[in-house]
């Protein structure tokens, strides 16, 4: 029982490409699927923190990780980053569409360039990486697609707008990409994490007086989350373990969004 267990949740020899992997949310996604025996690709913009995720994960999990720069604001370089994968390993078993931005605006304080800028990274990004990735899953007969949304689809958020909106929207594109591909083997499914600490966190935690204890209050887990706690959620995605699962939204947040 316990080695059909361990092959349900295993991941090895698979590829997991995870976009914005090299901190936060990502990076804590990262390792979790390399400590189940995938090899890593990181596609983030920022080299430096990319070398430094990428030996981190290398050196405590032992799998293959390979760093690719990408800005997902830019089509040609998704596609790049597809071709380089694909010449590396010949395959993508998993997508994770974690790469993501916030503007703390109120909705009359943000301009046009920067709801542009907001929607684009985190909703029109999902879209191309996505459909990118989407041809060379259906040539494998199988694939696993996971984005990262949040709480505040479910919620309104009044000097996060624009990223409130793009979430609402990835949780909608789920579905779709979920129904759509379903015939080739492809679960697309949806985390959306709660207060995480995270650096993208710790702006509003700096601005919003209070923020910190009152998320505490509200959590029925008694904290904020780590990035750490939403890598099971993103191994089991993953795993064939959820075959069987798609258009899913799972949230991961202590409690906070049934409170």
């Amino acid at each position: 029982m316990k080695a059909n267990l361990e092959k349900l949740f295993s991941l090895d020899g698979k590829v997991s490409v995870v976009t914005g992997g090299n901190g936060g949310i990502g990076k804590g996604i990262a390792r979790g699927l390399a400590a189940a025996g995938s090899a890593i690709v990181i596609a983030a913009r920022n080299e430096a923190k990319t070398a430094n995720a990428q030996r981190e994960i290398k050196e405590e999990f032992g799998v293959e990780v390979l760093g690719v720069k990408v800005n997902v604001l830019h089509e040609r370089e998704i596609d790049a980053m597809v071709k380089k994968v694909v010449n590396r390993f010949g395959k993508i078993d998993i997508l994770v569409n974690n790469a993501g931005m916030a503007i703390n605006k109120l909705p009359h304080e943000m301009s046009t360039a920067e709801w542009d800028e907001n929607i684009n990274t985190n909703l029109r990004s999902v879209f191309i990486c996505s459909n990118t990735v989407y041809p060379v899953m259906k040539k494998s007969g199988q694939g696993k697609i996971i984005n990262i949304g949040s709480m505040f689809a479910l919620f309104g958020a009044p000097a996060l707008p624009a990223y409130a909106a793009s979430k609402g929207g990835v949780v909608q594109l789920t579905k779709s990409l979920a129904i759509a591909w379903a015939a080739d083997n492809i679960q697309v499914n949806a985390i959306m994490p709660g207060f995480i600490n995270t650096e993208l966190s710790a702006g509003g935690k700096r601005d919003i007086p209070g923020l910190e204890k009152m998320v505490v209050a509200r959590t029925p887990a008694g904290r904020w989350g780590e990035p750490e706690d939403c890598a099971g959620a993103a191994v089991f995605l993953a795993s064939s373990a959820a075959d069987f699962i798609t258009g899913a939204t799972l949230a991961v947040d202590g409690g906070y969004s049934v409170m």
